[in-house]
């Protein structure tokens, strides 16, 4: 896994990782990354059904959008991309840092940030903006801030120490508008921030596994 001293782990390590890379590489094409009527069956609420105007129009639309039991809705935004770009630096980023958490902490482990933070990121940035958001950013977020706090404890992890300031000036500059003057779009910045608030609290509540695998293996 280790190459000279540097991650690089192969598919056989984090085959978690490699799936939710595949799948949403796969809805990017299927969904023309967005564009057409499938996309809609994605997203946290249908937008040509439900009404997302006001918050309580989203809170309703949200309860009966689960109430009619399509619970993946809660999960799915994180397939959505809208460019090339979008998808390939998610992925590089999940790959990276996902794939560590697959490695060390385990499968269950990743399998569980994966679906908090899915839910608690997709869900603040819908219930303050509405449905038409997508991408695996808030994940992403979720694990650096799982990664970063952990390590404090015990170090197991592999990153550049400027990624976290990178990461949390890049969200801070999601909440400006220069973004959009950029020619960047608007960014999902509640998912952002929902899911890096959760990653920190994940890693303040799971507990630290005692053992990680050796650092020598291919």
């Amino acid at each position: 896994v280790f190459v000279s001293g540097r991650w690089q782990p192969q598919p056989r390590h984090a085959p978690l990782v490699l799936t939710l890379i595949i799948i949403a590489a796969f809805v990017a094409w299927f969904t023309g990354f967005g564009q057409n009527t499938l996309s809609t069956y994605l997203t946290m609420t249908d937008p040509r059904v439900h009404d997302f105007g006001t918050f309580a129009a989203r809170v309703q639309a949200l309860l009966a959008t689960l109430s009619n039991g399509e619970i993946w809705r809660l999960l799915s935004p994180d397939f959505l991309h809208f460019s090339w770009m979008h998808i390939i630096f998610n992925s590089v980023m999940l790959w990276f840092l996902g794939s560590q958490i697959e490695w060390f902490d385990g499968r269950q482990r990743l399998l569980v940030l994966f679906i908090v933070v899915s839910v608690l990121s997709n869900g603040f940035q819908y219930l303050m903006s509405g449905p038409l958001f997508g991408g695996l950013s808030g994940v992403v977020y979720g694990i650096l801030g799982y990664c970063w706090l952990s390590q404090r404890w015990r170090p197991r992890f592999q990153f550049p120490p400027a990624l976290i300031t990178f990461a949390v000036a890049w969200m801070a500059l999601g909440y400006t508008p220069l973004s959009e003057i950029l020619g960047l779009g608007r960014m999902a910045n509640e998912a952002h921030l929902g899911g890096f608030l959760a990653g920190l609290a994940l890693a303040l509540i799971l507990p630290v596994p005692k053992k990680a695998p050796p650092k020598g293996g291919a």
